[in-house]
Parts: C-alpha cells; structure tokens; sequence
C-alpha cells in the first residue's frame, strides 16, 4: 500500500516521539516509592553521616523516604555488590566514592566489577585527611617529617582505620612519593590510632578531620599538613602536603552511584537534586561541620574522576603488594 505522502510524514513524526514518551513519564513520576540508599559502612560512620544528610534533602524535595541500608563489610564492597546487583531502576543508590576506587584493586575476587556494574550520578563531597602528630614529635613540617623518616627508616608507626582505609592508603601514596619507609599498623577504626597516638604508641597518623580537630584544638595533637589539593577551612593556615609533595594528593570523595543501566531520566533527576542540596547555605554548613566541602559533579564528571581514582590507588596497592586484612 502506497501511502500519500503528508500521511507518511504524519506517520513517520509520531513514531520519533514515541521513544521520548516513556522517558518524559518517569521524569514526572520519579520517584513513586521509597529509594534505597545504600551505605557500605556502619551505622555513624562518615559515609552514613552523609548519606543521612544528603538522603533527608533527597526525601523532602522529591517527595518519597529515601532509606538508608547500613549493608558494611569488606572495606564497603559487600554494599557496593547489593547495589549493582539491584534492578536498574533508580530505587536502589549506593553511597560510593574513594573506597571503592580502593578496594576495585585491593580485592582481587570481586563478584562485581565497580567501574563497569555501577553508573555514576553525582558529586557530593570530598574530604581532606589531616597528618597529624603528637606534641614530642621532633618534626614541625613535612620536610622536616621526611627528613626524620629517611633517617629512621621503619621507626615511624603510622595507624589507620584498617588495610585499605584512605587513611591506609594516604600512609601508603605519602611512602611512594616522599620516598620512606614507615611501618603501618592497622585498628578497627580510627579512635583507637588517635587514642594510641597520644598515648605515644604510634608517631603518625593520617586522620578525618572531626576528631583530629578537636585533639589539636585541644593542644593533644600537632598538625603538620592536610592531604588535599587546596588548605582546609578547618585549618587555614596549614600547608598541605603536595606544597612540599608535589603532586601528592589524597582525600575522601563521596557521591552517588546506581546500578547499570539506570534511565538518564532518574540520573538527571538526582544530579539536579543533589546538586543543588549540596549548594543550600545550610547543608554547607553541616558538611563543614563534618570537615567537607561540596564537590558538586556531573555525571560523567564523577565517573571520570572515579576512573581516575581508581587508576591512582592501583598504582600504589601494585607497588606495594598490599593485601586485604584476612578476617
């Protein structure tokens, strides 16, 4: 059958809308039940401490909860795999950042693959970690530190919140780059390294910033410098380390992520919601409060920046041959 041709042309133009049409729908409806916001730590870790924050502004702008699902184990990756494992539909989020970018490589039998399963959403915020000391130490700044180091070498004891932990990996990048050798002792957590440090335990540290400010506020503790590209609010008039490192640079990003194949509708959603949460004067503040600072990111800008992550700690988990505390 020969169609006229305005008819054809009719018909031709209905059929290139008719893909859209799904599409406009979800935008409207998203989200229609409560989003599962999982966080691959425990309960009152920094990670969930966001994911509260975040997810609360998330509940009220949208309209739906958004439920926190503590799901920890194995430096985050048990919640990382509940995640990409769910349906791809916007109703299952992970909390993900630079701990997954950590253990892509720290564990070598994954049943998920962190970069090709989970589709990045957005930005949220990053972290500095702050090198801190005891008061007796006899370094008062990163030269003088790597100086110390290379003059005694393995005589420096630097704790972390565990093997893998950014405060591991921080420990780890700083050996490789200012070229020393120090001795890394592992806690389950990081009170317990802070508590050791002052009690004279350990020399280092490579700690968060809520409760390594409050030890040198309180004089207990000395800072020497802060991990991130640019000085800390917290800290203003600390350098930090790539100053002297240049290059160096180590802090904690958190962000948004969602199984594969996530609608663009519902990633645009969420990009746009956490984007501007992030930007309120008063979420800002709360996340200063918790020594951050909004790190708004596109989607492929954050999944750039997690490849990226992800290839920088490979580098250093290889040449160190670190591997995952057996439990």
């Amino acid at each position: 059958m020969n169609l006229p041709r305005r008819a054809f042309l009719r018909l031709a133009a209905s059929a290139a809308v008719l893909p859209a049409v799904p599409r406009i729908v979800l935008a409207q409806s998203y989200p229609s039940r409560p989003v599962h916001l999982v966080v691959g730590f425990a309960a009152g870790s920094a990670s969930d401490i966001l994911a509260r924050l975040i997810g609360d502004r998330l509940s009220q702008k949208l309209g739906h909860p958004f439920v926190i699902e503590n799901r920890g184990g194995a430096g985050g990756t048990v919640g990382a795999e509940m995640a990409a494992r769910a349906p791809a539909d916007g109703y299952t989020l992970l909390v993900s950042g630079s701990a997954d970018a950590v253990t892509a490589t720290l564990y070598d039998k994954l049943n998920y693959s962190f970069l090709r399963d989970l589709a990045p959403i957005a930005g949220i915020a990053l972290s500095p970690l702050v090198l801190v000391v005891p008061p007796s130490f006899p370094a008062k700044t990163i030269p003088e530190f790597i100086a110390y180091a290379k003059a005694n070498p393995h005589k420096i004891n630097y704790g972390s919140a565990g093997v893998g932990s950014v405060a591991h990996m921080a420990g780890a990048l700083f050996e490789s780059d200012a070229k020393v050798q120090m001795v890394h002792v592992p806690y389950r957590g990081l009170a317990p390294a802070l508590t050791d440090l002052m009690g004279g335990r350990l020399q280092a540290v490579f700690s968060t910033m809520p409760p390594a400010v409050a030890h040198v506020k309180a004089g207990r503790l000395r800072a020497l410098a802060v991990t991130s590209v640019a000085r800390s609010e917290a800290f203003p008039d600390l350098p930090t380390i790539g100053d002297s490192l240049p290059g160096y640079e180590a802090s904690i990003t958190e962000g948004l992520s969602a199984p594969k194949g996530v609608p663009a509708a519902v990633v645009n959603i969420l990009n746009k919601e956490v984007t501007t949460a992030i930007a309120d004067p008063q979420i800002k503040a709360k996340l200063a409060a918790l020594g951050t600072v909004p790190a708004p990111m596109a989607p492929g800008d954050y999944g750039n920046y997690l490849a990226k992550e992800t290839e920088k700690w490979a580098k250093v988990i290889k040449a160190a041959d670190l591997k995952p505390a057996k439990s």
